[in-house]
């Protein structure tokens, strides 16, 4: 291989420590947070916490909405390398303090530390992709980021069963370390170099506050939906509402909430779609398990399948974006939704689902989730105006954890309130799943929107208002 053909390769010589770098942090971050999914349950046991079970994982969300929205906004001026050593600091942190937990409240203290860091650590990350690689390599990149993040997905769930089992469920925090250390030492260094272009400072005041007041707004929202349909669960409901409503505005691109064309629309979409496809792994598990029956395991191979669909096609879409030089980002997008519509389709009505079902519906899903998630990013840092690379990487990391957590939280309720009214489990799953197929109708519309919007100038990340 030449040297020219070896730099345009993000293994080359001028990416290779950067790449591997940031694939470590993203499997490590990947891991971590299916780990616990697994192992949650033992701690909460141990702990004497049952009664605190769901903080693990709502903790973890509201401050990864905090440090992807505060992060965001300072690293276009102070540059990734300072804001990526203390995301890393704080996520070790909360590693070292889960691992020495020994009450409940400590833990979600440790899951708050990690998820800041996560949702730092990919907003510097997603930084370093847009400086660093030319558009040309961008694609490969995600792609290769994207595989990073869902491979965990395949073994993290039974690795961390294994290690709780034969050991101790602390020694899955301990164990995340190392991997996180080595990922410092390569990509570190590189994110040192990395020079942030010179902008006109944007007078941008109160940005923790409103971070701050969206994460206590969605705690709040999240709490009534589990309350439903209490009238303190509507209460709180209502109030979360409220209190969400003005961050979203003036933390989102302008336009966000109302689709407007151009990278707006596009951060809509890839928030709807991602919280379809998450939503789906968590209510089909459900499905299996509690409704046909099935040992969570054999569960868990089922959606695994999604995984590994994801991770050919997000390496074979770097290819065909080489192949036409990008000219059909869109509509792999727009494909990839419409095959993530078939997909939940054919796993929409529970009753009738069964392994051969949930395996063909979940390898669609995945193909999709690998084709539009992955070109979405692409096309989110070719719409970015200098300067604002920060911004958008902030953009799409919270598109990637704000939605899917209110989504799911909705998905929880409605089962709820149906099982309430005297539906079946099977029934109610069912309804969830017609509530999760709208969300990526939804958001089919609004890719079309993005379309509109190539042409035009990138629409500006103003942060007076997105509505």
């Amino acid at each position: 291989m030449s040297s020219a053909q070896s730099s345009q390769s993000i293994f080359g010589p001028r990416y290779l420590a950067l790449s591997i770098g940031i694939i470590l942090a993203a499997m490590t971050i990947g891991f971590e947070g299916l780990a616990v999914t697994t192992v949650a349950p033992v701690i909460a046991g141990d702990l004497q916490g049952l009664h605190l079970f769901g903080w693990i994982f709502s903790a973890y969300l509201l401050a990864q909405i905090v440090g992807t929205l505060v992060i965001g906004r300072q690293i276009d001026r102070k540059g990734p390398a300072v804001l990526f050593t203390i995301a890393i600091l704080l996520f070790a942190v909360g590693l070292i303090m889960a691992a020495v937990a020994n009450n409940m409240y400590v833990l979600i203290g440790s899951r708050a530390l990690q998820g800041f860091g996560a949702g730092a650590m990919y907003t510097c990350i997603y930084t370093a992709i847009s400086l660093s690689y030319p558009d040309e390599l961008r694609a490969k990149i995600l792609g290769a980021l994207g595989t990073a993040y869902v491979l965990p997905s395949m073994l993290g769930p039974y690795v961390a069963g294994v290690i709780a089992q034969q050991w101790s469920w602390r020694f899955v925090f301990w164990g995340v370390l190392p991997f996180l250390l080595l990922a410092v030492l390569l990509s570190l260094p590189v994110f040192r170099k990395l020079k942030m272009p010179s902008v006109q400072e944007k007078k941008e005041s109160g940005v923790i506050r409103l971070s701050v007041l969206l994460a206590i707004g969605t705690g709040v929202f999240l709490s009534g939906l589990g309350m439903l349909p209490k009238i303190l669960g509507i209460a709180l409901l209502l109030i979360g509402l409220a209190l969400m409503v003005q961050p979203l505005r003036k933390l989102l691109p302008t336009g966000t909430l109302t689709f407007r064309s151009g990278l707006p629309s596009l951060i809509a979409s890839r928030g709807l779609f991602f919280a379809a496809y998450v939503f789906t792994q968590n209510f089909l598990v459900l499905a299996l398990t509690d409704t046909k029956g099935m040992a969570p395991d054999r569960a868990g191979l089922i959606v695994a399948s999604a995984a590994l669909s994801w991770c050919i096609i997000a390496i074979l879409q770097a290819r065909w974006d080489a192949a036409d030089q990008g000219r059909g980002r869109n509509k792999r997008i727009i494909a990839g939704i419409l095959l993530m519509i078939v997909g939940i389709a054919i796993m929409v009505w529970i009753p009738a689902v069964n392994i051969v079902l949930a395996v063909l519906g979940e390898i669609i899903a995945g193909i999709g989730i690998g084709l539009a998630h992955t070109v979405s990013g692409t096309v989110a840092f070719s719409l970015a105006k200098e300067g604002e690379s920060g911004q958008v990487s902030g953009s799409l990391q919270f598109a990637d954890s704000f939605t899917p957590g209110v989504a799911i939280g909705i998905g929880g309720a409605i089962i709820a309130m149906s099982q309430t009214g005297g539906l079946s489990l099977e029934a109610a799953i069912t309804i969830a799943m017609m509530f999760n197929l709208a969300l990526i109708l939804l958001s089919l519309f609004a890719s079309a929107r993005t379309k509109q919007g190539e042409s035009a100038e990138p629409s500006p990340l103003s942060s007076r208002h997105a509505g």
